[in-house]
């Protein structure tokens, strides 16, 4: 079955492409056809370093994108070589340069002429390689501290329209600032096939000795028929909940003024959500502020009657701390 598949991928491909055709070992079953358009950045300002990609190829973000932490990203497309991602990040690793990463990936690829590959390490630098097989409209573009790239597209003004939206929309954050130039590509007409997945990565720019905390975007939408709007969708909810977090953690420290400033900054990005509404309430009611967080909580109990039974398990582990006429109050609220 997968041989099948193979032969239907890139059968008419190489019947149509005599120079292609000539090398067929070149093209592997296992090297996903990521044809695609990209972008590699780092924000000067934080070192943060950012991957996104969107294709019309099933969940391109398992392929193309990489990254990680104090070392830099990796953007792998057109007949993918999915082994330059980790590959990559191993030898910036060891100390190597985009540049030097980048030679030394190709240096034993057959199929250096099909690939497009982007490289930035953490200090900045960028590498890029578009092989002169890639389908056409294919092309990159590198700048200060980013690189974008395309294959495939339906023109030319692809990359061009990336790369000018990166640099225009600098006062972004990182994410949104990838995002703006990804928009940009769709609005040239992006992939010539259409459009399916997305993904975007952000790490840190230095490593720590809490490496769960390095990787701070991991977004993919993996089938979508607007997969960019989906993923700016899932970092505006990202965004929020992270706010949530830092709410959370104000109220260990016993800190409900940021507490309610936080939860306060969720719920506006996340205005129908009823967790994000319901811990506002219970910060509130803490505080001490219980008429107000009764006018908060009424309606989350009306919309979801489990919210009424998970605040009854609060008083026991500390959660509510309310004299028990108030905790009568908020357990009637309506």
């Amino acid at each position: 079955m997968k041989k099948i598949f193979y032969l239907l991928g890139i059968g008419s491909l190489l019947a149509t492409t005599p120079a292609l055709a000539q090398t067929p070992s070149v093209y592997k079953p296992q090297e996903p056809l990521a044809h695609t358009y990209s972008i590699v950045a780092r924000d000067p300002a934080t070192g943060e370093m950012a991957v996104a990609v969107q294709s019309h190829w099933f969940s391109v973000g398992t392929s193309v994108s990489w990254g990680e932490a104090g070392v830099g990203v990796v953007a792998t497309q057109s007949f993918t070589n999915k082994s330059f991602g980790p590959r990559g990040l191993a030898l910036m690793k060891q100390g190597k340069s985009a540049q030097e990463t980048l030679k030394i990936l190709l240096s034993d690829d057959e199929g250096r002429e099909v690939r497009q590959v982007a490289i930035l390490d953490a200090k900045g630098n960028v590498a890029t390689h578009t092989g002169n097989k890639c389908i056409k409209y294919a092309g990159h573009i590198t700048g200060k501290q980013f690189s974008v790239q395309a294959n495939m597209m339906l023109s030319d003004q692809v990359w061009p329209a990336m790369a000018r939206a990166f640099e225009q929309n600098a006062h972004l954050p990182l994410a949104e600032r990838v995002l703006a130039a990804m928009d940009a590509a769709e609005a040239q007409g992006g992939d010539i096939r259409g459009k399916q997945s997305a993904a975007l990565i952000v790490v840190s720019g230095k490593k720590s000795d809490q490496p769960w905390q390095e990787r701070l975007i991991d977004l993919r939408v993996d089938d979508n028929p607007v997969p960019l709007k989906e993923l700016r969708r899932l970092l505006t909810v990202q965004r929020a909940y992270q706010h949530m977090n830092n709410g959370d953690l104000a109220v260990e420290k016993n800190d409900m003024a940021l507490a309610m400033k936080e939860y306060s900054a969720a719920e506006a990005l996340q205005p129908d959500n009823l967790e994000m509404q319901y811990w506002h309430g219970v910060t509130l009611a803490n505080t001490g502020k219980v008429d107000e967080a009764v006018k908060i909580l009424a309606p989350v109990f009306k919309a979801d009657k489990n919210w009424l039974i998970l605040t009854e398990r609060l008083p026991e582990v500390g959660l509510l701390t309310v004299s028990p006429a108030d905790y009568k109050k908020i357990l009637n609220a309506k």
